[in-house]
């Protein structure tokens, strides 16, 4: 199959690399052959963090602090950021900022609360009941990443679901900060305080994720092992969740973020460029994807980049994401071959600009979040939309959903039955046993029914 890149005319059309399919006989192959994902080498970074997650199991605190010191270059006053200090990063907040954090949370909590799950008994036969209970995780660790960005947002993205769902013990560790004393980002530390979070640790990275798997010992109080840690971070976190998975249970492993805006002659050239560098600002190995039928938006959305990017405070991490092989433009026959490139490349966040986006939104299978039509951008999702902005990743869309309240439940069946519901069943389990030749097991229901 044949693919044909189209190279930029002129210097202002230079930012993102063009992709044919008008010709190809796309979906027989995989997009991942056309638009590789940035590389990200979880297996050699899992190499790396062993030894971290192997001496804080073994030396506990002082490891945690040595590395946090090796690696972020700050070692904190203490792990676990006093109650003083998360109070005073609140009072000093910003008072948009503030303002704009309660909305969040207020309209993150609406759509939450939709989610709890209720208690439901199913009769199987008479005599015999199922019922499935929603038991919330007894302590979680929730991960704020603090590298090129500050995220006070993802606080909100980790928590609120999390006190839906009725978790009991919640600890919010996020990375010290050189230019705030060791302690996290003000900004989060506030975040925290107003979500009634008061267990914060300055702790980033892998000796993140191994203090809240393994526990350490601290003055005063101590950090207790968590059941599951949730949220995003880097290649180092994420290798550390997977390296961990077993000893806690993980949301899922991150990796670099990603936009897929499907369009049609009807966008706006310029709404588009603006949503692809939104993403790109993230990191250089974010995946800005446009999937378009008109090769004269293809040319305008190429124009507004070139412009806009010279424009932007971080151009220099934009542009190496726009330039990477995991960005580009996608020219496609029409909106149906358009569907078949979004559902094989499975976006974390995919907007739809197309005419009858809802229908056309609905029609869509795999995607983290889908974003419909000019005035619902990533950005609002990013922040105050109401839905969770921690999503699958690098295709996992297919298989896994975003972070939500049944993260952090677990299904539990209850079962009863009579004994005449036991005797009238029992010569189906005592067949079943004979066939997987496990005997004992219809013996457990003889000695009951006399069969």
């Amino acid at each position: 199959m044949e693919y044909w890149w189209t190279p930029a005319k002129t210097k202002l059309m230079s930012m993102i690399r063009r992709i044919d399919l008008r010709t190809g006989t796309f979906p027989d192959a995989s997009l991942e052959q056309v638009i590789p994902r940035a590389t990200t080498n979880v297996a050699d970074a899992t190499k790396t963090v062993t030894p971290i997650l192997e001496d804080i199991a073994l030396n506990g605190a002082e490891a945690v602090a040595r590395w946090s010191l090796t690696l972020d270059g700050v070692e904190p006053p203490s792990l676990r950021v006093p109650s003083s200090e998360l109070e005073k990063a609140a009072a000093s907040l910003d008072s948009a900022v503030r303002e704009a954090l309660l909305e969040s949370i207020r309209r993150a909590r609406i759509v939450h609360e939709d989610q709890v799950r209720g208690e439901t008994v199913t009769q199987v036969v008479e005599g015999g009941t199922i019922t499935e209970r929603w038991i919330p995780v007894d302590r979680v660790g929730l991960y704020v990443p603090g590298g090129q960005a500050v995220y006070p947002s993802s606080v909100v993205m980790n928590v609120v679901p999390a006190q839906i769902a009725g978790v009991g013990s919640i600890a919010v560790v996020s990375p010290p900060q050189k230019d705030f004393g060791g302690w996290p980002h003000p900004v989060i530390m506030a975040a925290a305080h107003l979500l009634g979070v008061k267990e914060v640790y300055a702790v980033g990275g892998a000796q993140a994720v191994a203090m809240l798997a393994y526990g350490v010992t601290l003055p005063g109080e101590n950090c207790r092992p968590v059941d599951l840690v949730t949220g995003p971070g880097n290649i180092y976190v994420t290798a550390a969740k997977r390296a961990l998975q077993g000893v806690i249970g993980i949301d899922s492993e991150a990796g670099p973020t990603e936009i897929l805006i499907l369009a049609d002659s009807t966008a706006d050239p310029i709404h588009v460029a603006a949503d692809l560098i939104s993403q790109a600002e993230h990191d250089e190995l974010a995946a800005a994807v446009l999937v378009t039928d008109s090769v004269e938006l293809a040319d305008k959305v190429e124009v507004a980049l070139g412009e806009r990017v010279q424009q932007a405070k971080h151009s220099q991490r934009i542009e190496a994401s726009l330039r990477g092989v995991q960005s580009a433009i996608v020219l496609v026959r029409d909106l149906e071959q358009g569907l078949a490139v979004v559902d094989d490349y499975a976006a974390e966040h995919l907007e739809i600009h197309v005419e009858n986006a809802r229908e056309v939104a609905r029609r869509v299978t795999h995607a983290g979040a889908i974003f419909v039509g000019t005035y619902a951008p990533v950005s609002l999702g990013d922040y105050c939309a109401g839905s969770n902005h921690v999503l699958p990743t690098a295709g996992s869309a297919k298989h896994s959903s975003g972070l939500s309240v049944q993260t952090f439940l677990r299904g539990i069946h209850i079962i009863e039955y009579s004994q005449q519901a036991l005797a009238e069943v029992a010569p189906h389990v005592l067949a079943l046993s004979g066939a997987e030749d496990l005997p004992a097991h219809g013996q457990a229901i003889s000695v009951r029914t006399h069969t």
